[in-house]
Formats: structure tokens, sequence, C-alpha cells
């Protein structure tokens, strides 16, 4: 099986309104509940963008947000596929029930750390 984190980016569900925003959460949380009960769900969670912190090789650590990114993830989730086409298919999931639109990327294995 293959991991594939699916994302969307902070303010894609900006137009949703604070009266939709249960709607929304009870439809994603259906999916992840789906996903769960297929054994293909590995994490997933929302990120406050507005606290990043940026950690230099040297150490040094710089607070943000910073302006001059374009955009950052807002929330996503990992699922453990079998094929692309799954989790393509989960992220249409997603993207119906959240109301924007999510990115696919596969997810590269680290042979060292697999072997444990």
């Amino acid at each position: 099986m293959t991991r594939y984190l699916i994302s969307f980016n902070a303010g894609g569900m900006d137009h949703i309104t604070q009266e939709e925003l249960p709607e929304v959460g009870k439809a994603a949380h259906a999916v992840i509940d789906e996903a769960v009960r297929a054994g293909e769900f590995v994490y997933g969670a929302g990120l406050e963008h507005q606290q990043a912190s940026i950690v230099s090789t040297d150490g040094i650590v710089t607070d943000g947000p910073y302006p001059e990114t374009k955009e950052v993830i807002g929330g996503f989730v990992v699922v453990d596929v079998a094929t692309r086409d799954k989790a393509l298919t989960w992220a249409a999931k997603i993207a119906a029930a959240c109301r924007c639109a999510q990115e696919v990327r596969e997810l590269l294995p680290d042979p060292e750390i697999e072997r444990g």
C-alpha cells in the first residue's frame, strides 16, 4: 500500500458561512469515518496557519505569519491505499464534504524507517 497526502489550502473554505460550518463538519467527519472503517485512514488535521515557525539549519527559529507565502496548507488527511485512483476517490469525497478543492500527493517511503 502507498500513503497519500490529501490537502487543501488555507482559505479554501472561507466561502462557507458560519451557519453552514456544522453541516460541513458533519459531512467531513462522515468521510473520515468511512476511511477509518475501510482501514485506509492514517491521520488528518487542520492546521493553524497563523502560528507557523521556521527553524533554519543552524537552529534559529523565526515565527510567522509570512505574508510573502501565497498558499499554505489549511488541513490534510493521510490515507494508505493500494492505488493512486483510490487516493483520488478519497480526495473527491473530501472535496465534496469540505466544499473545496483537494491536492493529492504521494508520500515517498523511507526504507530505513520501514525496516524498523
